[in-house]
């Protein structure tokens, strides 16, 4: 199991959703964040400064099998890329331990619901 967390530009978030929508990555958290990047530049408009420093990200985190890694890596790439600085980036780190609360599953079986994946393979 691997934990999958993602910055990425908050214009870009509805589309990162629907390409993990489409990879079958259903179940996740995000968190509107601000952070700062290594650009450092002011704006002034209309003779007032402006830091423009900050920017707003989301922050995006969920939890895979070691099957699905892959897919949801290639679904944030294709779907949060603009080519310009400031895109985002992707952490993968393990997961040692799941368990599922409501039934006590542990491992790959927390993940995901057995039913359904029984019903996926008739």
């Amino acid at each position: 199991m691997k934990k999958i967390e993602a910055i990425v530009r908050k214009s870009k978030f509805n589309e990162v959703r629907r390409a993990l929508h489409e990879a079958d990555i259903d179940f996740l958290s995000w968190w509107e964040v601000n952070g700062q990047g290594s650009a450092r530049q002011g704006l002034i408009f209309r003779g007032i400064a402006y830091d423009v420093n900050t920017i707003e990200r989301i922050y995006i985190a969920f939890v895979v099998r070691n099957i699905n890694v892959e897919k949801s890596i290639n679904a944030i790439l294709g779907s949060a890329f603009t080519g310009e600085s400031g895109d985002g980036r992707i952490f993968v780190s393990a997961i040692e331990q799941s368990i599922r609360i409501r039934t006590g599953d542990h491992g790959d079986e927390a993940l995901y619901d057995k039913d359904e994946e029984d019903e996926d393979s008739k």
